[in-house]
């Protein structure tokens, strides 16, 4: 994952503008419970109309600041985040274009697109929560517990043991929660797998009666994955209720301890209501992090797979002769003992291929559906290698050709079944 943030670095200023913004808005938010305290102790106990107003200006204008700045940190961020995205698909894009058939079929069309499309979405959702919650999060959690300590310290002894409480119990269920969400990613991913072989060979399958079958094998996908989705969703619904008691627990013996407080004079009524505030920022925050911690987590895994697919390096090394053309009496395709085998210690697909072709001659190749027809074809372009022998052309082992020379001179025309329509049955 590590290895993928090298596609940041053009984003270097919005990576830096996006979490200080994010911070800037975070210490504006501190400060609306003391507004809301002078207002309650001051005007609202004096009657003062006016010095009501002048707060409830005050709240106003921390609330456009708050907000211009909460809108500047998600631009930042989005722009980071999706510009991030692009130049990891275009890199991608052109890592896969790079790889032989070999690799691309060990792959699988399927896992490619996923790697492309959902994989690259999750890791731009990640990078995007990070941007802007990794920092103000801790920040506010941190800062309101420090302002409590500034109006009480007594009272704010119940923060110092409600915030290890909150915090062992979210993070302990995003603890259990993230292998398991890893799990569905892997059942979502087989599932997505199946659909997409299923659309693009619906005519082999059709051809072969196989839908009921793989009817069956989807459900059996599916319900997996679904039964993981429930048992995640439980698990994770322990988070609200958990951390409801915990807080609400919190804010009765704040309130109860403020009240003594208050009796007693030390406290008044404004600054009883700012802790309590600042309790169910902390409650907030913690719960925004865990989503992020998870958001993240999802992200990683999702990213060290895209990496999996830069590690692989095409089988083909490319040549660099250019093509030239051969005598009249020359062959101008030949197969030299040819044997081709896709993975190893699996069965040849190709076994003992020789034969010659003259310029002008033409020669049918006939096989039964699997026996090796296109693979055989495949290998003069080089899409594939061949496993042992050699294949020429005008004389030449294709291996020594760049790749744009070759297939500059080898035409292929690929006939696709198209089902007749309606107007002409």
């Amino acid at each position: 994952m590590k290895k993928l943030l090298v596609y940041l670095k053009a984003y270097k200023k919005e990576t830096i503008l996006a979490p200080l913004f994010k911070m800037l808005e975070a210490s504006f938010e501190l400060f609306v419970p003391l507004v809301i305290a002078a207002i309650i102790d001051t005007g609202i106990e004096n009657k003062d109309v006016p010095y009501i107003v002048r707060m409830a200006i005050v709240l106003v204008a921390l609330a456009i600041v708050g907000l211009t700045c909460s809108l500047t940190a998600q631009y930042f961020s989005a722009k980071a985040a999706v510009g991030f995205a692009a130049k990891l698909k275009s890199a991608l894009f052109a890592h896969i274009e790079s790889l032989s058939f070999k690799e691309i079929d060990t792959l699988g069309t399927s896992t490619l697109i996923t790697r492309m499309t959902s994989d690259i979405n999750q890791v731009q959702s990640g990078v995007n929560l990070v941007l802007r919650l990794f920092l103000r999060s801790p920040f506010i959690v941190f800062g309101a517990m420090i302002m409590a300590f500034t109006i009480d310290v007594k009272a704010a002894l119940i923060f110092v043991v409600a915030i290890p409480l909150l915090a062992i119990v979210v993070f302990g269920i995003m603890l259990v929660s993230i292998p398991l969400f890893k799990k569905v990613q892997g059942a979502l991913d087989s599932v997505l797998g199946i659909t997409r072989q299923n659309l693009t060979g619906v005519r082999v399958i059709r051809a072969f009666n196989k839908e009921q079958s793989e009817i069956e094998n989807f459900d059996e996908k599916n319900a997996v994955l679904t039964g993981l989705q429930k048992f995640v969703g439980k698990i994770s619904a322990l988070m609200n209720p958990v951390t409801f008691i915990i807080v609400n627990g919190a804010i009765a013996a704040l309130i109860w301890v403020g009240a003594l407080r208050v009796d007693a004079g030390i406290l008044s009524q404004g600054q009883v209501v700012a802790l309590v505030n600042y309790m169910s920022q902390i409650l907030v925050e913690l719960v925004k992090l865990a989503n992020l911690i998870i958001t993240v987590t999802k992200a990683v895994a999702c990213g060290n797979r895209i990496q999996s697919v830069f590690e692989i390096k095409s089988s083909m090394e490319e040549g660099s002769r250019r093509y030239s053309a051969s005598s009249e009496d020359g062959y101008s395709v030949e197969f030299k003992n040819v044997n081709l085998c896709y993975n190893e210690g699996a069965d040849n697909s190709l076994t003992g291929i020789d034969f010659s072709v003259r310029k002008g001659e033409t020669v049918g190749i006939i096989g039964g559906t699997g026996s090796g027809k296109s693979s055989l074809v495949g290998l003069i372009p080089r899409f594939y290698d061949a496993t042992q022998g050699q294949v020429l052309v005008d004389g030449v082992n294709v291996n020594e050709y760049s790749f744009d020379e070759l297939r500059e001179h080898v035409g292929i025309v690929c006939l696709l079944y198209t089902s007749p329509s309606p107007r002409d049955s």
